[in-house]
């Protein structure tokens, strides 16, 4: 099916400044922030969040309640799963320690940032300037407190690393290529785990 006209839901609010490709859907109760980018054929669930600057690639699924704030860079291809949370403030607080709320200027923003082809599972974490690697897939509820490789496969709190995913999904085990799409895969001897093969 070939999408070209943009479609927003009235109940949501894109920004003056945001910017939505052609074939996007963008869901009820979503705020686009000023500056953002968000691209082709892109499905942006309801109750999502995306923050000033936030960059989202093209053919991406955010769903419902997902939160990506400012400085977060998103690939092409990727899933942020429901309730899923991109952070960008590693000591938050609201006041400053003379008691005045905080500005803008009071914090840094550390962004994170998702290659193509990710999957970050539904009500997963990730603290601010991570890097998620292409083709990596964060499992539901994971928090994420370190960078994460290419194909890698994480689950828990904190996240580790369990195994290795193709870039179709399917995990990969012993057999050293992908039982779906036939990709073949190496062990790498320093990290342990099994690569694509280049």
């Amino acid at each position: 099916m070939a999408f070209s006209a943009v479609t927003i839901s009235p109940l949501a609010e894109v920004e003056n400044g945001a910017t939505v490709a052609e074939g996007s859907v963008v869901w009820q109760f979503t705020k686009i922030r000023a500056g953002s980018s968000i691209g082709k054929r892109c499905r942006i669930g309801g109750g999502v969040y995306v923050g000033a600057g936030v960059a989202i690639g093209d053919d991406c699924k955010i769903e419902n309640t997902a939160q990506v704030f400012e400085g977060a860079q998103v690939g092409s291809g990727v899933f942020i799963g429901p309730g899923a949370l991109l952070l960008n403030d590693s000591y938050p607080r609201a006041i400053t320690p003379s008691g005045a709320l905080k500005q803008a200027m009071d914090w840094t923003v550390k962004g994170v940032t998702v290659d193509d082809g990710a999957s970050i599972g539904g009500g997963a974490v990730v603290l601010p300037g991570h890097h998620i690697g292409r083709f990596a897939l964060v499992g539901a509820g994971a928090v994420v407190v370190t960078s994460i490789a290419p194909h890698a496969l994480v689950v828990g709190n904190p996240a580790r690393r369990i195994g290795t995913v193709c870039g179709c999904g399917t995990p990969v085990g012993e057999e050293l290529f992908c039982s779906a799409c036939g990709l073949d895969f190496v062990l790498d001897p320093a990290t342990g785990f099994l690569e694509p093969s280049r």
